[in-house]
């Protein structure tokens, strides 16, 4: 009798599914770069630069010099890394400076800083240990993993359907005794990664209302991006008093690393407390800290968010007019293929014309209807806008997709 996991197998499996992932390294993480194969111990040898269509940077201020100025500053002054967990002697000026803009940007009273997005939202939903949690169908893994650990159900309501959540939480009043005495959450990204659609939040939360629930929105692809002051989707539909819990990431348009949340006073307080994923983790390093603030800074005083616009503006439009059909409505621009094998294949051909946009498969998204997640950058010139319709037009061509 064998105990072993048989790990090659599983991978064999991956392979003839078209499921398998390989890492590339990447020379910088910028609009314009160059790959590598994983060199596997080796130095890598990389090709020839090109256009990348596939980062959450979505400002391109990853490289930017006034970002990377105040990190260096902070390793210097404060240190590479926190050393220990906040509640040890990691907490710095530079993590409470940055929950403060954080906080007002979001219209809340505090926020609480976490080691990644993902970190915050396990143990925001392990902490509030709901009875029951009404979660969007496509939220993101993070937020379904926090459902998995905390202690309660999840009921799942159709995608972006108000609706069919005000129906689950009827149906789940009916049936329930003590439904009273239940704690009730609803959470949802506010902007979905894959599909690059927008949350009703508005209705979602009049549902919430209705049945004395709270909400959690998780703003992963909305900070810096929408409201006047970057404050996401909650900011710029004047709902920060009526979301319980808003969450976010700093790795994305804020080009740093880590994750947050805001709310009301006894929230955070109690998240500091209660949160296992901060409580038992080393704290952000200040670089990382620093970069996120001097990321919102910009984000909120210059026009880079006007660019990124005017840029998914000309590709979704290129796109569209070539007759591939593109998702959402948002700078998230998902390119609908259907096939896994066929989405692999059009990746392959944009890389070889140097337009880098891997394919989405499944169980990232639900079979049948595989895609190249499109992602422009603020930084992306028109040349670099041209690169990618031209490849996409050569490459679906080849491929038989137009």
């Amino acid at each position: 009798m064998s105990h072993g996991f048989d790990l090659e197998r599983r991978l064999d499996q991956r392979e003839d599914r078209d499921l398998r992932r390989h890492l590339d390294v990447a020379e910088a993480v910028t609009a314009r770069t160059r790959f590598a194969d994983d060199p596997k111990g080796g130095p890598p040898d990389f090709g020839e630069e090109a256009a990348v269509f596939a980062s959450n940077n979505y400002l391109g201020l990853a490289d930017d010099g006034r970002v990377q100025q105040v990190a260096e500053l902070a390793a210097r002054t404060v240190g590479t890394g926190a050393g220990a967990s906040r509640l040890v002697t990691g907490d710095t000026h530079v993590h409470r400076a940055l929950e403060r803009d954080l906080a007002a940007c979001k219209a809340a009273e505090r926020a609480l800083v976490f080691s990644s997005g993902y970190a915050a939202n396990v143990g925001t939903i392990d902490a509030l240990a709901p009875d029951v949690v009404f979660s969007d169908e496509l939220n993101h893994a993070s937020i379904i993993d926090g459902c998995r650990v905390g202690a309660g159900e999840t009921v799942v309501y159709d995608h972006c359907d108000a609706d069919d959540l005000r129906a689950e939480m009827a149906a789940r009043a009916d049936h329930t005794d003590d439904a009273s005495d239940e704690r009730w959450l609803v959470v949802t990204d506010s902007v979905f990664s894959m599909d690059g659609d927008i949350a009703p939040l508005s209705a979602v939360c009049d549902a919430a209302d209705e049945f004395g629930a709270w909400v959690m929105v998780d703003e992963a692809h909305a900070t810096g991006l929408f409201g006047d002051d970057g404050g996401g989707v909650v900011q710029r539909e004047g709902l920060s008093d009526r979301v319980d819990v808003q969450l976010g990431t700093l790795s994305k348009a804020l080009a740093s690393q880590g994750g947050y949340v805001a709310g009301d006073e006894a929230l955070v307080e109690y998240l500091l407390n209660a949160a296992r994923s901060f409580v038992f983790s080393t704290g952000l390093s200040p670089p990382s800290a620093a970069a996120a603030r001097e990321s919102l800074r910009i984000a909120r005083e210059t026009d880079r968010v006007d660019d990124l616009w005017d840029t998914v503006e000309t590709l979704r439009d290129g796109l569209e007019g070539m007759g591939y059909e593109v998702l959402g409505e948002t700078h998230v621009l998902p390119v609908l293929v259907g096939d896994r094998a066929d989405a692999v294949t059009l990746a392959a051909h944009l890389e070889e014309r140097g337009v880098v946009a891997p394919a989405i498969r499944p169980p990232t998204v639900p079979e049948g209807t595989s895609r190249i997640r499109v992602a422009p950058m603020a930084t992306h010139t028109a040349d670099d806008v041209a690169r990618c319709l031209d490849a996409f037009r050569e490459a679906g061509e080849e491929v038989g997709l137009l």
